[in-house]
């Protein structure tokens, strides 16, 4: 097929039958010469494509698709900005100190805390010894959470934002696509756990028919029938959650607060009674000694900040919403440390006691429920497990979105602003949280475990970028309206969009701990200084990143840093 074009005075032959023309808007006429169906199809395509009223139809049908404008607003749908973007207003700072609260105890009760203690003994800590790096966890996550969340408390805007400033308009996307691939994975398997949850409620009412019904699917396929309709079950139950706004979430969350709390509470009773004590679990002793026990505490310590460490890098997606600056510090000073140290401490004794009933230690609180139903049932373990089941059951739907779906949903809809919002990206998240077969990371030991486990070597460094930005080089002065101007008038746009001293600080955050990240993975660790280097993963690369991230900003300053930029008599503020 030959298009034609009379404007360049192209000659055509009249007499070939397979050639055809349309006259454009503009008066011009193309000539499309057919020699086969194919052609002919895309003749006719092209037809319906130039016509103006399928111009018309298409302008429609994107206008329509574009993200809500609430009435009389301020700012416009655009490459960098919408609703969800901009800073929170007034009128939707609905979050109080006893949300915030809320919000730490849902995410301290969880399986992650429940069965840390299970991996510091593993790695031959004593009971003591593993609840004093608990300790120390949890008061370096509180600290993580207020430095953290402090820009969102106070400019209202979230990380997804926020890292404009540091890596660039245009660089801001490197730390928002890791974010997303995260979120996914991790959705994923919150999910499966929220199926596991599903499975237990059947259970308690029928009896095992549900959790024992026969399995229909190939071992290839790592998940049994049960699991499966579970998983399902719970996503249908999690769908409508994703059209609650962030505002309006701290209702639910106190009711899933108290469910869950009063979940842990009554199996703590149940199995401290049942077992006529806390079982011989809690008395065990250190297995270890020397650098060996001194160099597993530290690794314990770094590794269980890390699974904490990704929500710490985006509390200011939460804070945002605080009805006052101080409003989160509560939360995440008292409530999380308090919450993550009781939790551990839950979960060693019901493990210990549990162990004295049936013989077999079950660190999961999901397992164990299932082991006991697994049983002869009397009608007082059936309610038991029946409303355990359903605490759990909230609980991850509580987790699901205040760990992935809020803070992933709006690093999507910052890919494409003017079509997605929190709302459309949590539900991307969710489709892409499935296509990851999340069973496959759960029931199978792979090297897959290991990556994820580690990622904080790459989330780390970011955690020291964004404090070091906001606190060492901008001393908390930002330009709110230059985070969504993106060209060469943004104060952000350093070059070409992009600010080389972030990645450089990223770079030099990392690349350290690849060789004992790549040897944990292959499991040829054997306790060389790449490896210990490694067993410091999060804290090395915080502080590496954060201190080049500085150096670099001192020795070789950007006019945007204080101080420097060049501020207009009588400027707009830094306000939208």
């Amino acid at each position: 097929m030959g298009v034609l074009c009379t404007c360049h005075s192209h000659r055509l032959n009249p007499k070939n039958p397979l050639f055809s023309c349309c006259k454009l808007d503009c008066g011009t006429t193309i000539y499309i010469i057919i020699s086969s169906p194919l052609p002919l199809f895309l003749y006719l395509y092209l037809r319906v494509m130039l016509s103006s009223q399928f111009k018309e139809r298409a302008r429609r049908w994107a206008k329509n698709l574009e993200c809500p404008v609430d009435e009389n607003a301020e700012y416009q749908n655009t490459f960098w900005c919408n609703r969800d973007l901009i800073p929170i207003p007034y009128d939707r700072r609905t979050w109080t100190w006893q949300g915030f609260a809320g919000y730490w105890i849902i995410t301290g009760i969880n399986t992650t805390a429940w069965t840390s203690g299970s991996s510091l003994l593993a790695l031959g800590l004593s009971v003591g010894q593993a609840m004093g790096v608990i300790v120390g966890v949890a008061l370096i996550t509180g600290i993580l959470a207020v430095a953290a969340g402090w820009m969102g408390s106070h400019k209202y805007i979230g990380f997804t934002v926020l890292s404009r400033s540091s890596w660039g308009m245009r660089g801001g996307f490197w730390p928002v696509l890791n974010r997303i691939i995260t979120a996914s994975i991790w959705l994923g398997i919150q999910a499966y756990w929220g199926g596991q949850s599903v499975k237990i409620i059947p259970g308690a009412l029928i009896g095992p028919r549900f959790v024992g019904m026969r399995n229909t699917l190939p071992l290839g396929a790592h998940v049994d029938t049960s699991s499966l309709v579970s998983f399902f079950v719970f996503l249908a139950i999690f769908a409508p959650t994703l059209m609650v706004s962030p505002e309006r979430l701290q209702i639910p969350f106190r009711v899933t607060f108290i469910m869950i709390t009063s979940t842990m509470i009554g199996m703590l009773i149940w199995a401290l009674c049942a077992a006529h004590g806390a079982g011989p679990l809690i008395h065990t002793g250190s297995s270890q000694s020397g650098s060996r026990l001194s160099w597993n505490i530290v690794y314990g310590l770094q590794a269980i900040l890390g699974s904490y460490g990704s929500g710490c890098l985006g509390q200011s997606d939460w804070t945002r919403y605080a009805c006052s600056p101080n409003a989160a510090l509560f939360g995440q000073a008292v409530a999380a440390p308090l919450t993550i140290c009781l939790t551990a401490l839950c979960g060693l004794l019901i493990t210990s006691a549990t162990a004295t009933l049936y013989g077999e230690i079950l660190w999961n609180p999901l397992v164990l429920l299932l082991a006991i139903q697994e049983r002869p049932m009397s009608a007082a373990a059936r309610a038991g497990t029946f409303f355990a089941g359903l605490g759990f059951l909230t609980s991850q739907l509580a987790l699901c979105i205040v760990l992935n779906c809020v803070s992933g949903g709006m690093d999507i809809a910052a890919l494409c602003p003017r079509y997605i919002n929190i709302r459309r990206g949590s539900c991307l998240l969710a489709i892409l949280a499935v296509a990851t077969c999340p069973w496959n990371f759960v029931t199978q030991a792979t090297t897959f475990i290991t990556v994820l486990s580690g990622w904080s070597v790459f989330l780390s460094p970011m955690t020291g970028i964004l404090i070091s930005d906001y606190f060492l080089v901008r001393y908390q002065d930002i330009r709110i309206q230059h985070l969504y101007i993106g060209d060469s008038d943004s104060e952000y746009w350093y070059w070409r969009g992009f600010n080389w001293r972030a990645f450089a600080a990223w770079v030099m955050g990392i690349w350290p701990l690849l060789p004992g990240f790549v040897r944990q993975i292959r499991g040829t660790s054997n306790g060389s200084g790449w490896d210990h280097l490694y067993d410091l993963s999060y804290f090395f690369g915080f502080l590496m990143a954060l201190l080049v991230h500085w150096g670099l900003s001192v020795v070789v300053p950007d006019g945007t840093q204080r101080g420097i930029a060049v501020r207009e008599k009588g400027s707009m503020e830094d306000a939208f």
